[in-house]
Order: C-alpha cells, then sequence, then structure tokens
C-alpha cells in the first residue's frame, strides 16, 4: 500500500466513525499538526499515528463506553495559525483533549489559548524544557533526555574538541544551545571552539555554513556538528555535507530533530555513520515493538516508518486514556490529576512514567544511521526522569515543577515561592 492510500484510508476510517456516531455521544480528541507547509515532512505521519491510535481505541469499545472522534486542522507550518486552530478545536469543535504541535514556536503560540481556556494538549516531540505548563504534558524529550547525553557521547566517545552548534532560528535550537553552551564550557570547551549558527524554517543554501564548519577544525582539532535543524532545511544540509564529501568520521553530526521519517525522502548512502539522539528508534529490539511494527504497516502501508515523535503520542494516548477511565471523566482537570504517576510500556522494552512535572521518564538512545534509512543503537541507557528546569542554566538550576504537591510549573527552592512561567518567545 502507497503512503497516499494509507493515508486516504486512515482518513476514511475516522471520517466514517465520526460520521456515524452522532457528535454528543463521542469524545473528540484534537489532532493539531502541519500538513502542508516546511514542517509537514515532520507532522504529517504524527497525524496519521494519531487515527490509527483512535481507530484501535474505539474497536476495543472506546472510552467510557463512547466512540472517540478525531477532529483534524491543519495548521499549515503557520505559528499563529496554530493558536487559532487550538482556539477553534476548543470552543467550536469542543474537543476534549489536544495531540499536536512539533516546533517550540508551535507549541508557545498555542500555550495561552489553552490555558486560558483550560484546555489539554500532549506534546510529542523533544524540546528545549525551560517550561511546566498545567495544561501540557509534555511526552518528548527534555534536554537532559537527549541534548546533554548526546553532547556527552560526543565527548567520551568521539573525542570531539570543537562544536558546531546549528540550529533554525526560532526558540527550541537557542535555548537548547543556550543551555549546551553553558554545558560544553562547564567541560572546559573554550568559547572560541563553540561555533553558532541559526537559519530560518526552509534554508536551502548550506555551502557557506558546511564551508565555516569545516574550517572550524583547520587547526587539526576533531570537529562535530550539534544539529537542532528542523523540517525540510535538513534535506539541503545534509546533501551539502555529501557534495564537501565530508563523512561521519570526518565530522560527524548528532541530530535532534531527524528521524526515520525524515530520512525515509532522502539518499542516505552518504550519512551512514552520521548520528541521531532520541527516545526511540524503529530499529529496537523489543517483542511490543516488532507488534507494533507490523500494526503500523498494514494500517499505514509497508513502506511507511515509524519515529520517536510517534512512540510519543502512542505513550501519551495511552496514558491519557487510562486517566480518563481512571477519573471517570474527560475533564481536563480531572484526567489531569489522575495522570501522575500513571504508568505504560514504551516501545523499547521498559516504562513510561509520567512525573508530576508533566514530563515523563524516557531512555536516551543515542543511533547511527544506515543505509537504508534506520539506525543502529550504538548507546542506550534506564529511563531518564525529564527535568523541565536545567541544571545549566543558574537562573534555571533552583526550578522545580511539581503540579501535584507544590501546584506549581515553576518553583524557586531558594526561596519558596510560585512565579509566574516565564515565556521563552
Amino acid at each position: 500500500m502507497s503512503y497516499f492510500k494509507g493515508a486516504l484510508l486512515a482518513s476514511a476510517i475516522a471520517m466514517t466513525a465520526g460520521q456515524a456516531i452522532a457528535q454528543d455521544e463521542t469524545i473528540k480528541v484534537g489532532v493539531l499538526h502541519s500538513l502542508s507547509g516546511s514542517m509537514a515532512i515532520s507532522e504529517t505521519t504524527l497525524k496519521d499515528v494519531m487515527l490509527m491510535l483512535i481507530a484501535e481505541q474505539n474497536a476495543k469499545g472506546g472510552v467510557l463506553g463512547k466512540q472517540l472522534e478525531a477532529v483534524v486542522v491543519d495548521p499549515a507550518s503557520d505559528w499563529p495559525l496554530f493558536a487559532e486552530k487550538a482556539r477553534e478545536l476548543m470552543t467550536v469543535s469542543n474537543v476534549d483533549v489536544m495531540f499536536g504541535c512539533w516546533t517550540s514556536v508551535s507549541r508557545k503560540s498555542v500555550l495561552p489559548v489553552i490555558e486560558e481556556l483550560n484546555g489539554l494538549l500532549f506534546y510529542p516531540v523533544q524540546y528545549e524544557g525551560e517550561e511546566s505548563s498545567k495544561n501540557v504534558f509534555y511526552t518528548g524529550a527534555a534536554p537532559n533526555q537527549q541534548a546533554i547525553p548526546a553532547t556527552d557521547y560526543f565527548l567520551e566517545e568521539l573525542g570531539v574538541e570543537k562544536f558546531a552548534l546549528l540550529g533554525t532560528d526560532y526558540v527550541y535550537p537557542r535555548t537548547t544551545n543556550n543551555i549546551l553552551d553553558s554545558y560544553l564550557k562547564s567541560k572546559g570547551i573554550a568559547e572560541a571552539d563553540i561555533f553558532v549558527n541559526y537559519t530560518p524554517f526552509g534554508h536551502s543554501d548550506w555551502s557557506k555554513i558546511v564551508a565555516d564548519v569545516v574550517a572550524l577544525g583547520a587547526d587539526g582539532k576533531k570537529v562535530g556538528v550539534i544539529s537542532t535543524i528542523n523540517g525540510d532545511a535538513n534535506i539541503g544540509f545534509y546533501k551539502e555535507l555529501a557534495a564537501a564529501g565530508i563523512s561521519a568520521d570526518d565530522i560527524p553530526v548528532v541530530a535532534f530533530s531527524v528521524g526515520e521519517e525524515e530520512l525515509s525522502g532522502l539518499d542516505t548512502s552518504n550519512l551512514v555513520g552520521h548520528l541521531a539522539a532520541w527516545n526511540y528508534f524503529q530499529s529496537a529490539e523489543s517483542e511490543l515493538n516488532t507488534e507494533w511494527i507490523a500494526k503500523w504497516k498494514t494500517f499505514a502501508g509497508e513502506n511507511r516508518v515509524f519515529n520517536d515523535p510517534m512512540e510519543a503520542h502512542v505513550i501519551g494516548f495511552n496514558l491519557w486514556v487510562q486517566a480518563v477511565e481512571k477519573a471517570g471523566t474527560t475533564d481536563v482537570d480531572a484526567v489531569r490529576e489522575a495522570m501522575y504517576g500513571l504508568e505504560t510500556p514504551n516501545l523499547t522494552g521498559g516504562i513510561a512514567k509520567m512525573l508530576p512535572n508533566h514530563h515523563l521518564t524516557k531512555p536516551v538512545l543515542i543511533g547511527e544511521i544506515r543505509a537504508d534509512g534506520q539506525f543502529d543503537i550504538v548507546s542506550s541507557t534506564e529511563p531518564v526522569p525529564g527535568d523541565a528546569w536545567t541544571d545549566f542554566l543558574p537562573e534555571s538550576a533552583v526550578l522545580e515543577a511539581d503540579w501535584a504537591e507544590l501546584d506549581c510549573g515553576m518553583y524557586n527552592t531558594e526561596t519558596k515561592t510560585c512565579v509566574q512561567i516565564k515565556s521563552n518567545y
């Protein structure tokens, strides 16, 4: 089955289910992912996995005796439109929960809307941390579950001495690189050995930037690239690396936003050995993962791949179903309070647990790109508790998030006070 046939089948299943059941008898699930624009390369498949999860849950009898109804919108990689579509989902469609966003700028666009209307968002993508909202459950990685361990791998395993921090120009790369800059300096890396560059979404001309990265190693020191480049700009970046004859042995790249889905559209023959850091890879060996991949390919098509943010949606959805059934209602406050401490299997063979800071426990995996677009896992850890506030920025090191006991996402442990959540955007 082709990608398009799979997507059409998924859409048809969702539409048929929605039409067959009276609206007031369904539990509505908002799906807020870009289906067009620069981020469609990453987000469209997240919409598809949500349709699969909803169809699968409905086949089990739904939730609280009601069928689930997917309400899909397209914010079109337009950050203000994310806020408009979120408001539409909550006030017009009256959804009970939303699963969505990819970039942090889209999440931060949605944040004031869901806090105003007391909505509930499950956010499935690795991000910069420095946030804990009462209305968001962060099922992707915090920096201590991806960026910091990946940097340690460069330092300890690959002997990298100089770092090029390349990112798309928005809040996630800038905040993550700010954290990494501080962390690298604490590890003895000189400021002159850290090169930072930001490019717009969809950036295509990488020749000068790649040349600058190569020049960083003119003194013979080992250079590594930490990439927070997002969306289809990755295609041009990796093509330029290949055109410049740069292999992973020469200058290794570890990416935080490139996974199986992004690689499925690339010629990966020249990318073998470059790295990605995630909490899940499709190549993970576990019985549950094997079963899940088989179900996914049956649903979406034999050529479709599975990746980390998709697994995060599986985890988030399963925890939401548990919380609704535990609370006996879809009421946001009741569901939120029921979430704390809930556990569900992750696809790598461990357990994901929801913490009071609205983050999960997640294993950290480093994978090398293979010629077939999959990853060889070269490093893995036991589940790491997600930290909403980094220890590597002085203003954040004193902060704690705890919605269960402290009812606060930004508690100052020195002043013993809860302060208003700051915005990074």
